[in-house]
């Protein structure tokens, strides 16, 4: 997900917290644990400041958002409120962990994937049914909170239980894009070599990608409508990438990351990009050399 809705999310788990009987030390500890905890993972950014072997697109959304690291960043957070909260105890940690958890698992849905069993396998899991930016996610924090200010604001003990039905929301939604993903996946699966999704900011719609041979495919797709073809593409799959690969590392860093890519090898340049990002006659993930 975006940065944004990570911190929404965190705000979000907040907000979902019981917090009558706290005082305002432990408020103040609980949301920099949400919130530190739903943007923890994505440290990795700072990677592209040394990355010079073309590794950043492994690298984000890599190791720090792997299963195992979920441990390691509670562990931490909990020692930043040890220390600069005079707080410990158990259910900080674990608050702690739910954050980074949250902030891990979300991202599997959309279609950058993310390193989930690094460093025990490489393989960038995906599932692509959620976009990354996710308007629907925004919408419902929006409502939860606009419920909770002008129509619950009177009976301010039970607030949390509004935000805790958006979470229910939250997961009901990533579950019916999901199944509806599902559903498009496998039909596609059927009758063709590759195949992957991406969804579009409308809940529902689908664009689904399959490759046989050299053949590419983009089509949009719902459960409800079917599947229509608007864009073909050609790779040049017989292309030598050797040379690509040696003079620009990150299209072989691309290659290793994506499900399955579009060989560019023409007059004016050779290179390789993702599909699943291809809008508008271009993909935004795409890596080339001049020839």
């Amino acid at each position: 997900m975006d940065t944004i809705t990570h911190t929404l999310f965190g705000l979000t788990l907040y907000a979902a917290v019981d917090r009558s009987q706290m005082t305002v030390r432990e408020k103040s500890a609980l949301l920099f644990t949400t919130v530190t905890g739903s943007q923890i993972p994505d440290i990795d950014v700072i990677s592209s400041l040394w990355d010079t072997a073309g590794r950043y697109q492994m690298w984000h959304r890599g190791l720090t958002h792997s299963l195992f690291m979920v441990p390691v960043w509670a562990a931490f957070i909990a020692a930043m409120l040890r220390l600069f909260w005079k707080i410990r105890g158990w259910r900080w940690y674990l608050m702690a962990a739910l954050a980074v958890f949250i902030h891990n698992t979300s991202d599997l849905f959309n279609a950058w994937g993310t390193g989930f069993f690094e460093p025990f396998s490489s393989a960038r899991i995906t599932f692509g049914t959620v976009p990354i930016v996710d308007l629907v996610f925004w919408a419902l924090m929006l409502g939860g909170w606009l419920f909770a200010r002008y129509w619950h604001k009177k009976q301010r003990g039970s607030v949390h239980r509004i935000y805790r039905v958006v979470w229910l929301l939250i997961v009901l939604h990533v579950a019916i894009q999901s199944a509806q993903g599902a559903v498009l996946y496998k039909q596609a699966a059927e009758h063709n070599e590759q195949v992957a999704l991406s969804a579009d900011f409308i809940p529902g719609l689908f664009t689904v990608i399959t490759k046989n041979g050299d053949s590419i495919e983009l089509s949009k797709a719902s459960i409800w409508s079917g599947s229509k073809v608007e864009t073909q593409l050609t790779s040049h799959e017989n292309a030598d990438l050797e040379l690509l690969f040696k003079q620009n590392p990150k299209a072989e860093t691309l290659y290793e990351w994506s499900p399955f890519v579009v060989i560019v090898d023409d007059d004016k340049r050779m290179g390789l990009y993702d599909p699943r990002f291809y809008r508008n006659g271009a993909s935004f993930l795409f890596e080339y050399i001049p020839k």
